[in-house]
């Protein structure tokens, strides 16, 4: 485990290999899983602010469940905010384009109309953060999930960490000097496992 700037950091995070392989996985992660994406309390906002620039980039099924549902949803289960979902499976916010699955808050921030590229925790993924209260401290897990094993062949094959691949993100939620730190704690982890 390191500690960079109060911040607990998984070994894995920079001792694993990850980059995203949409070509084999078509963007699965936007459907599975049991809630929707996880959203900081900031992001709230941010979704009602950019909505109606969004809203053209959606599926209509997905247009349809936010105005059912909401922009964001309480899970009392995490005790979270998400997005929601259509009919208890994708996320209302992904559409599909090409057979590949993506999000319709990235498409509207790639075409220049918001400044939000999508909630971070959909950025950061494979890591997840986790808050604890009593100790105050955040933990940033790598999460290991099934579906990503593409994802895993090809960062082995490229041989590129967790956190180089999520670097963007990790700067985005941390920033600069963060990602410095931790990136010079992987270093040296790296020369002294090849020391050994």
């Amino acid at each position: 485990m390191l500690v960079i700037q109060e911040v607990l950091v998984s070994d894995d995070v920079v001792k694993e290999n990850f980059i995203c392989n949409l070509k084999a996985c078509k963007g699965i992660c936007c459907v599975e899983g049991d809630y929707g994406a996880p959203l900081d309390t900031s992001e709230l906002h941010t979704l009602e602010h950019i909505y109606e620039r969004v809203r053209p980039f959606l599926a209509a099924d997905g247009i349809k469940a936010l105005e059912e549902q909401g922009l964001f949803v309480f899970v009392d289960e995490t005790k979270e905010y998400t997005t929601p979902l259509i009919d208890g499976g994708p996320c209302a916010y992904r559409v599909i384009e090409g057979g590949i699955i993506t999000c319709g808050i990235e498409l509207a921030y790639y075409a220049g109309e918001v400044p939000f590229k999508k909630p971070i925790s959909c950025h950061l993924y494979p890591i997840r953060i986790r808050e604890n209260s009593k100790t105050g401290f955040e933990a940033i897990n790598y999460d290991r999930w099934e579906i990503c094993s593409d994802a895993c062949t090809l960062g082995n094959k490229e041989q590129v960490p967790v956190y180089k691949f999520l670097k963007e993100a990790i700067i985005r939620k941390y920033g600069e000097e963060f990602y410095a730190e931790l990136e010079a704690a992987a270093n040296y982890l790296e020369s002294t496992d090849h020391g050994k």
